[in-house]
Order: C-alpha cells, then sequence, then structure tokens
C-alpha cells in the first residue's frame, strides 16, 4: 500500500465516523433529557457495565464521569454474574453499553436491575433488542457501518458509545453547576492539577511578604526589598491596604535623590496587578505575561489587603504554563 493509499485509508475512517457523529447528533431528544434527569437524580453511583470493546468504553465512560463529579464505577457484567452484582445497590443507577443490544453477558445484570427496580439505561443501536426493551430509558446510536469495510470491527460504533459518555458526563457537570474548582479537587497531580491550582496554594505566605509603609524612608525600604528577594517592595496605608508597589523600574526612574525620598514618593501607585487567593494558578500566569508591562511577581490581596506574594518561578515550579 503506497503512502497515499494509506492517508485515503485513514481519512476514509475518519469521514465515516465524523458523519455517524453528526448523526448522533442530530438524533439526541426527549430520550437524552430523560436519561441525563435520571443520573442527576442517582442517590448512589452510576455503574457503567459492558463486554468486550463496550466494556472498555464502559470503563472510560465512568472514570470521565468520576473526574467530573459523578459517583461512577465499572462493574465488568461476566465479573458481576460471579459476586460482582454485590457492587450495585438500590440507590444506583446502571448505564449498560451494547451496540447489538443481545448481549447475553448482561442478562444477570439486566436481571438484577429488575429485581431491585434499580434504573437502567442502555446505550445500543437496537431499541427493541432485549436491552432496548428492559432500560428505562434508551440512549440510541446509530446503526452505522463499522470503519472497517471487510470487517465489523467495532470502530465507529464504539466512537459513538464513547461519544454518548462524553455528552452525559458534560451535561451532568453543567446540570450540577460543576466549577472549575471543584475540578481541581479531582485532578490535583500532573499538568492539569497543576493548571487548576490557585494562586492561594503557591504563594509564598505573608511572614515573607516585602512590605513597608508610605512614609517609610526609602534606604529603609532598600533593605526590606533586598532581604525578601522578590525585586519588589509593596506598600502599604495605615490600615494595612496595599496601596503601592516599589519595582525595580521605579528606582532607575528616580535614581537621582533616592535616599531622600519615601517609598510612597517613588512607588507606583496600584499596584496594577494583584490578585486574589482563589484566582486560578493559569490565570495568574496569563496576568503576568499580559501587557502592559509584564510582570514576574504579582501580590496577593484580600480586601485590598496583601497576604502572600507569587512568583513566576513558583507556577513554573508547578508546572503552570
Amino acid at each position: 500500500m503506497s503512502e497515499f493509499d494509506t492517508i485515503a485509508v485513514g481519512r476514509r475512517v475518519l469521514a465515516a465516523e465524523a458523519l455517524a457523529l453528526t448523526q448522533l447528533a442530530d438524533g439526541l431528544g426527549e430520550a437524552f433529557v430523560r436519561g441525563v434527569e435520571v443520573l442527576f437524580q442517582a442517590k448512589g453511583r452510576i455503574i457503567c457495565t459492558g463486554i468486550g470493546k463496550s466494556g472498555h468504553v464502559a470503563r472510560k465512560i465512568a472514570a470521565t464521569m468520576a473526574s467530573t463529579g459523578t459517583s461512577a464505577m465499572f462493574v465488568h457484567a461476566t465479573e458481576a454474574s460471579h459476586g460482582d452484582l454485590g457492587m450495585i445497590s438500590a440507590d444506583d443507577v446502571v448505564l449498560a453499553l451494547s451496540k447489538t443490544g443481545e448481549t447475553r453477558e448482561l442478562a444477570d445484570v439486566i436481571g438484577y436491575a429488575k429485581r431491585y427496580a434499580i434504573p437502567l439505561l442502555a446505550i445500543t443501536a437496537f431499541p427493541e433488542s432485549t436491552l432496548g426493551r428492559a432500560a428505562d430509558v434508551v440512549l440510541a446510536i446509530p446503526d452505522a457501518p463499522e470503519a472497517a469495510d471487510a470487517l465489523n470491527a467495532p470502530t465507529t460504533s464504539t466512537t459513538l458509545q464513547i461519544a454518548m459518555g462524553d455528552a452525559l458526563a458534560v451535561a451532568l457537570l453543567e446540570r450540577r453547576g460543576f466549577q472549575p474548582s471543584d475540578f481541581r479537587v479531582f485532578h490535583p497531580g500532573g499538568k492539569l492539577g497543576a493548571m487548576l491550582r490557585t494562586a492561594g496554594d503557591l504563594m509564598h505566605p505573608q511572614a515573607e511578604l516585602p512590605l513597608v509603609g508610605v512614609d517609610t524612608p526609602m534606604p529603609e525600604a532598600l533593605l526590606v526589598m533586598t532581604e525578601k528577594r522578590f525585586g519588589i517592595v509593596g506598600v502599604i496605608d495605615d490600615e494595612g491596604r496595599l496601596v503601592g508597589a516599589v519595582t525595580d523600574g521605579d528606582l532607575r526612574r528616580h535614581m537621582a535623590g533616592l535616599m531622600s525620598h519615601t517609598a510612597g514618593e517613588v512607588m507606583t501607585p496600584g499596584p496594577r496587578k494583584a490578585v486574589p487567593p482563589s484566582m486560578l494558578a493559569s490565570e495568574a500566569l496569563a496576568l503576568m505575561s499580559d501587557p502592559p508591562p509584564s510582570v514576574t511577581v504579582l501580590f496577593v490581596v484580600e480586601d485590598g489587603r496583601p497576604v502572600g506574594i507569587l512568583h513566576i518561578h513558583d507556577l513554573l515550579r508547578a508546572g503552570v504554563m
């Protein structure tokens, strides 16, 4: 097969799956609304189950839901028949995946759900199948051709299942009012966890703050600036509110007669860039980079009073980029 033929195959597969996804989106309706509501009202967990490739997708859907604030877990349908049915409680909702809806290994899960009045949702291409008829809500996917011409290997169908699972997860998180701060709780590690940390998580504490009063003579202000080693000193008023900052640039602009001035006379009022502790670290990094001018240090303030200081190196060490 030539390079051109290989690319053509790849494009054919992607085009076929894209068409099927469009059909799936166009077909969403009242059943999807009811499915999301059943999942939202669940007092227990969402039990995702399936066999083979559908089982792999079910595991992925459970992981996606769990990471976005919906209590979910995967139960292998075969293992369910050998004791794992005990993992499913009367407060749970079962989300079963099978393209044909005739997967015999699902029989015990279906029977268990009906026996204990556990809501059963089905993702299948055949609403009139055994699974479809047993389900309380059928989330139908198109019966689209699989991407391999000569084989019936699950390709398009599993793409559709994954997409339906993503649609459910996102609809649930928006229904719940899930916020980035909530998302951070479930993603404390890695790049994503770093991006979702806050200025308050990464800031240096109040004891390390370089602060002086408005009337502090510049010789004293320079000592504080040098001792704290942030290249900046914050200037506060009598009530402890941050009213400005003295930077290296301010020092250069007031070089003539610098030592005869006070911090309040030399400072840049503001400062223009101060952030609350709740600001995401990624947003703080973007603020540092925004002109004019870009900065390497931000004061973290609450009610106008500095509670910490954040250096760009703190963000980079934490993996925020």
